[in-house]
């Protein structure tokens, strides 16, 4: 992680995500409750039924006893575990909301990152076992003062809690580079995608942040994914910069000229991130 708090990978880029903060956390946490609740229903309900047709002779309060404890177990350690580890971090309640949990590098998580959160948050967090008020108010210190709303389990996993769906950015376009223009008239942008054009549009917007060789290396990719798109080729020599902003000056500039298609665009391009055709943006 940076001082900023940003995520940084494994191949020390910056990846654009948003944590999630208590409010989010809470409402998601309300949703889980609730699913919880209709779980533990549902096994005492089946467990009930099951006791009832066993003979009397083995049935007795010790036994009834230890069918309550495997059920809050279940429901508060195994439950959360399983469906955050088939998930990769989601849950119903981070599903109605739009979060997701994530190692600290912006990886999927594992079983031990699931039940390392499960069983902090079991015994100190929710429902809290050990001494319940006074671990409540830590684990939202703990969240409130951490810079990407981290809670005890959290901090114990290595994990955080991020949010899937993003605003919009409204990026801009970049200049027309001058050498490029007459090239740029007369090429054939049709192929061109909507989610080719934001994950380029994306790119350049924040290059000039992205470390070497990161960024040469995404510029190169991306151009050569345009390339195939696009047609003839640029003049020989044509940093990929200049070619990818190219592209999409003249892209807009058609788009403006026809009433109606600079909104389309838009549209697209936004329909695009919400799909997940195209990753949020290459930092």
């Amino acid at each position: 992680m940076l001082g900023d708090g940003r995520v940084v990978n494994a191949e020390a880029v910056a990846l654009d995500v948003r944590p999630a903060r208590l409010g989010s956390r809470a409402l998601a946490l309300a949703f889980d409750i609730g699913a919880q609740v209709v779980l533990a229903l549902f096994l005492l309900l089946l467990t009930s039924i099951t006791l009832r047709v066993l003979p009397p002779s083995i049935v007795d309060d010790a036994l009834s006893d230890t069918v309550i404890r495997v059920v809050v177990v279940i429901v508060l350690l195994g439950y959360p575990t399983l469906i955050e580890t088939l998930t990769n971090g989601r849950s119903v309640g981070k599903l109605v909301v739009g979060l997701r949990v994530v190692r600290e590098d912006g990886g999927p998580i594992r079983v031990r990152h699931a039940f390392t959160r499960s069983l902090v948050g079991f015994a100190i967090e929710w429902p809290g076992l050990l001494f319940p008020l006074v671990t409540w108010m830590i684990s939202f210190g703990t969240m409130i003062g951490s810079s990407r709303g981290r809670r005890i389990g959290d901090l114990a996993a290595g994990t955080m809690v991020v949010h899937v769906r993003r605003p919009y950015p409204w990026l801009p376009v970049p200049p027309m580079p001058a050498a490029l223009g007459p090239w740029a008239v007369v090429a054939d942008l049709s192929a061109l995608d909507d989610g080719l054009a934001l994950a380029v549009r994306q790119y350049l917007s924040r290059a000039p942040v992205l470390r070497e060789p990161q960024r040469s290396r995404l510029g190169h990719e991306l151009a050569s994914e345009v390339a195939a798109a696009v047609r003839p080729a640029p003049p020989a020599g044509t940093p990929p910069d200049a070619y990818l902003a190219a592209v999409l000056a003249e892209r807009r500039r058609r788009a403006e000229a026809i009433p109606g298609v600079r909104a389309m665009s838009e549209i697209s391009e936004k329909s695009a991130v919400v799909a997940g055709l195209r990753p949020a943006s290459p930092r």
